[in-house]
């Protein structure tokens, strides 16, 4: 278990201070996928690198499996790191090293044998279906080849834990969704724990157990992906998860309500029956589901009439009907 007690990251520069990180609290389990988001800026690559420490937090502890790793030593962190492997958006692969060199790389740091080694590579490039590549150099490979070689290496030492720091943003789509099914293959198979952090909810939706979203260096808010994406609280968590909302509201007439939709809920024919039974029109500015853990979610902004009769008929049916709604703004 990974706990993140009251972290705080201060930057010292010479136009003064900058926080990075305030007051972060998060527990991130065994087993599980967790992701954090956030926009550009937000702070999530560096809250990532202060769990291993490549930043060292100026306040707050990081406890992984009940020791504070803040105040170890420098060899017992050390030991401690090759249980959390990390990949970058950036590969980060030495050219002049072969694929099977690549992966080989941090046994040699930690004085495995040569032929334990390798066969312990070679099991991992079967793993991320490169097993073909093992003489191959980085220049020759697609990038989705690239963090697959990334991923091995970062499994080489058999860790518990797996960060991976806007590990996709680099991919093409369809890169993206081999590279997020691995990953899943690899927590559900060798039980690593996995930490992503992503700009993207499209990632998030796809692979985590639970989110937390990263807004102006704190958490704005943390939950299961379902429930997140059903109801998000935040701006931040509306403006990630909805991010056509802003152009469906540049529109004028009456009031405007979101309605939220899950499980077989958003399966049935709302809108119509709304209208049939209510008599009175809504215009439909904006709507979108999607499936997670088998189970539909969807958001739907919609616009009432003009007339205050029609939209209070409209609302007592969404109550009466426990359509879960709540008002929007046009300036959102």
């Amino acid at each position: 278990m990974i706990q993140l007690e009251h972290l705080g990251k201060t930057y010292r520069a010479a136009s003064g201070e900058v926080e990075a990180l305030r007051d972060i609290n998060l527990t991130i389990r065994d087993g599980e996928i967790f992701g954090v988001i956030g926009l550009s800026g937000a702070g999530k690559s560096t809250l990532v690198r202060c769990i291993n420490l490549l930043e060292r937090p100026t306040e707050g502890k990081v406890i992984i499996d009940g020791r504070d790793i803040t105040t170890l030593p420098q060899k017992e962190l050390l030991a401690l790191r090759r249980n959390i492997g990390m990949i970058f958006q950036g590969f980060h692969l030495l050219e002049q090293r072969t694929v099977l060199g690549n992966v080989s790389f941090p046994l040699e740091i930690s004085g495995t044998p040569r032929a334990k080694a390798l066969d312990r590579c070679r099991e991992l490039l079967q793993l991320v279906g490169l097993s073909d590549k093992e003489n191959v150099y980085p220049s020759q490979l697609s990038g989705g080849q690239k963090q697959r070689v990334a991923i091995a290496r970062a499994l080489a030492t058999n860790p518990r834990y797996l960060l991976c720091d806007e590990a996709t943003s680099a991919l093409d789509p369809n890169t993206t969704r081999a590279i997020l099914e691995l990953l899943k293959q690899i927590n559900r198979d060798l039980g690593v724990t996995i930490v992503i952090i992503t700009h993207e909810m499209k990632v998030i939706d796809r692979i985590c157990d639970r989110v937390a979203v990263i807004d102006h260096s704190q958490i704005a808010e943390e939950g299961r992906v379902a429930d997140v994406f059903a109801d998000p609280r935040s701006q931040i968590a509306r403006e990630l998860i909805l991010p056509q909302e802003r152009k469906a509201l540049e529109t004028t007439g009456g009031r405007r309500l979101r309605l939220i939709f899950g499980g077989a809920a958003s399966r049935q024919p709302i809108i119509s029956r709304l209208s049939l039974e209510c008599q009175a029109p809504v215009n439909i500015l904006f709507a979108d589901t999607r499936e997670y853990e088998g189970t539909v979610f969807g958001h739907m902004i919609v616009e009432l009439p003009n007339e205050e009769r029609d939209a209070e008929r409209i609302i007592a049916w969404l109550n009466t009907n426990n359509v879960q709604w709540e008002e929007e703004k046009a300036n959102v």
